[in-house]
Protein backbone atom coordinates (compact mmCIF):
# COMPACT_ATOMS: atom_id res chain seq x y z
CA UNK A 1 0.00 0.00 0.00
CA UNK A 2 1.65 3.51 -1.12
CA UNK A 3 0.40 6.40 0.68
CA UNK A 4 1.20 10.13 0.41
CA UNK A 5 2.03 12.57 3.07
CA UNK A 6 1.21 16.24 1.85
CA UNK A 7 2.56 18.69 4.27
CA UNK A 8 5.25 21.43 4.66
CA UNK A 9 6.22 21.03 7.93
CA UNK A 10 8.63 17.86 8.64
CA UNK A 11 8.40 17.25 11.90
CA UNK A 12 4.43 16.58 11.60
CA UNK A 13 4.97 14.36 8.33
CA UNK A 14 7.37 12.68 10.82
CA UNK A 15 5.11 12.31 13.40
CA UNK A 16 2.20 11.44 10.51
CA UNK A 17 4.28 9.11 9.43
CA UNK A 18 5.15 7.27 13.03
CA UNK A 19 1.54 7.30 13.46
CA UNK A 20 0.54 5.31 9.99
CA UNK A 21 3.19 2.73 10.29
CA UNK A 22 1.73 1.62 13.29
CA UNK A 23 -1.59 0.67 11.75
CA UNK A 24 0.18 -0.44 8.43
CA UNK A 25 3.68 -1.94 9.06
CA UNK A 26 3.92 -2.91 5.40
CA UNK A 27 2.46 0.79 3.76
CA UNK A 28 5.08 2.71 1.88
CA UNK A 29 5.33 6.29 2.63
CA UNK A 30 5.91 9.26 0.44
CA UNK A 31 6.09 12.61 1.10
CA UNK A 32 5.89 15.88 -0.38
CA UNK A 33 6.28 19.75 1.43
CA UNK A 34 4.38 21.73 -1.36
CA UNK A 35 1.20 21.27 -4.22
CA UNK A 36 3.67 20.95 -6.88
CA UNK A 37 5.70 18.33 -5.39
CA UNK A 38 3.17 16.15 -4.59
CA UNK A 39 1.77 16.50 -8.22
CA UNK A 40 5.31 14.86 -9.29
CA UNK A 41 5.35 12.73 -6.56
CA UNK A 42 1.88 11.45 -8.23
CA UNK A 43 2.69 11.05 -11.32
CA UNK A 44 6.00 9.07 -10.66
CA UNK A 45 4.22 6.74 -8.89
CA UNK A 46 0.65 5.89 -9.59
CA UNK A 47 0.53 3.07 -7.44
CA UNK A 48 -0.46 5.25 -4.70
CA UNK A 49 -3.73 4.71 -3.00
CA UNK A 50 -4.43 7.70 -0.98
CA UNK A 51 -3.29 11.70 -0.38
CA UNK A 52 -3.14 12.75 3.44
CA UNK A 53 -3.30 16.48 2.59
CA UNK A 54 -2.76 19.70 5.27
CA UNK A 55 -5.21 22.58 3.88
CA UNK A 56 -2.99 24.92 5.43
CA UNK A 57 0.40 25.29 3.67
CA UNK A 58 2.76 27.96 2.36
CA UNK A 59 1.50 29.62 -0.75
CA UNK A 60 -1.88 27.85 -0.60
CA UNK A 61 -5.01 29.85 -0.25
CA UNK A 62 -8.27 27.84 0.96
CA UNK A 63 -9.06 24.78 -0.65
CA UNK A 64 -6.76 25.36 -3.98
CA UNK A 65 -4.54 22.66 -3.17
CA UNK A 66 -7.04 20.11 -2.64
CA UNK A 67 -9.13 21.64 -5.89
CA UNK A 68 -5.80 20.95 -8.00
CA UNK A 69 -5.21 17.39 -6.95
CA UNK A 70 -8.52 16.58 -7.39
CA UNK A 71 -8.57 18.11 -10.72
CA UNK A 72 -5.41 16.15 -11.82
CA UNK A 73 -6.63 13.13 -9.67
CA UNK A 74 -9.83 12.50 -9.91
CA UNK A 75 -10.18 9.10 -8.43
CA UNK A 76 -7.32 9.42 -6.09
CA UNK A 77 -9.02 9.80 -2.51
CA UNK A 78 -7.89 12.43 -0.24
CA UNK A 79 -7.95 12.53 3.82
CA UNK A 80 -7.62 16.30 4.47
CA UNK A 81 -5.36 16.13 8.07
CA UNK A 82 -5.53 19.75 9.15
CA UNK A 83 -5.24 21.83 12.27
CA UNK A 84 -8.40 23.43 11.30
CA UNK A 85 -11.27 22.17 13.70
CA UNK A 86 -13.83 24.48 12.31
CA UNK A 87 -17.18 22.57 11.21
CA UNK A 88 -17.99 24.93 8.60
CA UNK A 89 -14.47 23.86 7.25
CA UNK A 90 -14.78 20.63 7.51
CA UNK A 91 -18.34 20.56 5.51
CA UNK A 92 -16.63 22.72 2.26
CA UNK A 93 -13.11 20.39 2.44
CA UNK A 94 -16.00 17.36 2.11
CA UNK A 95 -18.04 19.58 -0.38
CA UNK A 96 -14.89 20.48 -2.66
CA UNK A 97 -14.33 16.70 -2.88
CA UNK A 98 -12.29 15.29 -0.07
CA UNK A 99 -12.84 11.86 1.11
CA UNK A 100 -12.64 12.51 4.91
CA UNK A 101 -11.62 14.79 7.09
CA UNK A 102 -9.39 14.37 10.32
CA UNK A 103 -8.07 17.30 12.98
CA UNK A 104 -4.51 17.06 13.56
CA UNK A 105 -5.51 16.36 17.09
CA UNK A 106 -7.06 13.18 17.02
CA UNK A 107 -5.93 10.30 18.80
CA UNK A 108 -3.71 7.09 16.75
CA UNK A 109 -6.81 5.48 16.77
CA UNK A 110 -9.12 8.18 14.94
CA UNK A 111 -6.14 8.97 12.26
CA UNK A 112 -6.33 4.39 11.31
CA UNK A 113 -10.01 4.78 11.59
CA UNK A 114 -10.20 7.60 9.42
CA UNK A 115 -7.50 5.80 6.91
CA UNK A 116 -8.90 2.75 6.88
CA UNK A 117 -12.79 4.32 6.11
CA UNK A 118 -11.01 6.14 3.31
CA UNK A 119 -9.13 3.51 1.52
CA UNK A 120 -12.70 1.03 2.18
CA UNK A 121 -14.23 3.35 -0.28
CA UNK A 122 -16.45 4.88 1.96
CA UNK A 123 -16.60 8.84 2.91
CA UNK A 124 -14.87 9.26 6.99
CA UNK A 125 -16.88 12.04 8.18
CA UNK A 126 -15.03 13.56 11.79
CA UNK A 127 -17.42 13.29 14.88
CA UNK A 128 -17.48 17.08 15.50
CA UNK A 129 -19.86 17.25 12.53
CA UNK A 130 -21.84 15.49 14.75
CA UNK A 131 -25.16 17.70 15.83
CA UNK A 132 -23.57 20.93 13.71
CA UNK A 133 -25.22 23.43 12.27
CA UNK A 134 -25.78 22.68 8.38
CA UNK A 135 -23.85 25.24 6.12
CA UNK A 136 -26.38 28.18 5.32
CA UNK A 137 -27.56 27.49 1.35
CA UNK A 138 -25.40 29.78 -0.65
CA UNK A 139 -29.01 31.51 -1.89
CA UNK A 140 -28.42 33.29 1.36
CA UNK A 141 -25.13 35.12 1.03
CA UNK A 142 -25.45 38.84 0.29
CA UNK A 143 -26.18 39.71 -3.38
CA UNK A 144 -22.82 39.87 -5.67
CA UNK A 145 -23.36 43.79 -5.89
CA UNK A 146 -23.76 43.73 -2.05
CA UNK A 147 -20.51 42.25 -1.64
CA UNK A 148 -18.39 43.47 -3.95
CA UNK A 149 -19.11 47.08 -2.88
CA UNK A 150 -17.39 46.04 0.32
CA UNK A 151 -14.36 46.52 -1.34
CA UNK A 152 -11.30 49.03 -1.07
CA UNK A 153 -10.32 50.23 -4.41
CA UNK A 154 -7.23 48.33 -3.93
CA UNK A 155 -8.83 44.45 -3.39
CA UNK A 156 -10.97 45.45 -6.50
CA UNK A 157 -7.35 45.61 -8.15
CA UNK A 158 -6.77 42.45 -6.54
CA UNK A 159 -9.67 40.38 -7.69
CA UNK A 160 -9.07 41.80 -11.23
CA UNK A 161 -5.36 40.47 -11.36
CA UNK A 162 -6.76 37.44 -9.56
CA UNK A 163 -9.30 36.57 -12.49
CA UNK A 164 -7.10 37.47 -14.72
CA UNK A 165 -4.90 34.05 -13.17
CA UNK A 166 -2.36 36.31 -11.57
CA UNK A 167 0.19 34.54 -8.58
CA UNK A 168 0.81 36.41 -5.21
CA UNK A 169 4.01 37.86 -6.55
CA UNK A 170 3.12 39.06 -9.92
CA UNK A 171 0.33 40.73 -8.20
CA UNK A 172 2.74 41.96 -5.57
CA UNK A 173 5.24 43.35 -8.31
CA UNK A 174 2.37 45.18 -10.56
CA UNK A 175 1.11 46.85 -7.07
CA UNK A 176 4.71 47.84 -5.77
CA UNK A 177 3.78 45.59 -2.56
CA UNK A 178 4.82 43.36 -0.60
CA UNK A 179 3.88 39.26 -1.19
CA UNK A 180 2.08 39.66 2.65
CA UNK A 181 0.01 42.59 2.13
CA UNK A 182 -1.16 40.99 -0.97
CA UNK A 183 -1.90 37.56 0.97
CA UNK A 184 -3.42 40.32 3.72
CA UNK A 185 -5.75 41.58 0.46
CA UNK A 186 -6.60 38.20 -0.43
CA UNK A 187 -7.62 37.09 2.97
CA UNK A 188 -10.23 40.47 2.99
CA UNK A 189 -11.55 39.05 -0.41
CA UNK A 190 -12.57 35.95 0.94
CA UNK A 191 -14.16 37.50 3.59
CA UNK A 192 -15.83 40.20 2.14
CA UNK A 193 -17.14 38.03 -0.76
CA UNK A 194 -17.84 35.21 1.56
CA UNK A 195 -15.92 32.63 -0.39
CA UNK A 196 -13.07 30.13 0.81
CA UNK A 197 -10.69 30.16 -2.28
CA UNK A 198 -9.23 31.97 -4.81
CA UNK A 199 -10.65 28.98 -7.42
CA UNK A 200 -14.34 30.54 -5.68
CA UNK A 201 -13.62 34.06 -6.15
CA UNK A 202 -13.24 33.49 -10.25
CA UNK A 203 -16.11 31.35 -10.04
CA UNK A 204 -18.46 34.35 -7.76
CA UNK A 205 -17.53 37.15 -9.68
CA UNK A 206 -17.47 35.51 -13.12
CA UNK A 207 -20.94 37.33 -13.91
CA UNK A 208 -19.06 40.95 -13.20
CA UNK A 209 -17.29 42.96 -15.62
CA UNK A 210 -14.97 45.91 -14.87
CA UNK A 211 -15.11 49.47 -16.33
CA UNK A 212 -11.05 51.75 -16.75
CA UNK A 213 -12.41 53.28 -13.31
CA UNK A 214 -12.04 49.86 -11.74
CA UNK A 215 -15.99 49.90 -10.64
CA UNK A 216 -18.01 46.44 -11.05
CA UNK A 217 -21.07 45.72 -12.63
CA UNK A 218 -23.07 43.16 -14.44
CA UNK A 219 -21.31 41.77 -17.84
Amino acid sequence: MHLLIVDDHPLFRDALGSAIRLAYPDAALHEADSIGSALDVLAAWRSIELILLDLAMQGVTGFDGLLSLRARFPRLPILIVSGHEDPRIMREALHHGAAGFVPKAVDKATLTQAIATVLSGALYTPPALAGAPELAPAGRKAPLAERVARLTPQQLRVLTMIRQGKLNKQIAHELGVGDSTVKAHVSELLRKLEVISRTQIVIETAPLAFDHAGHAHAG
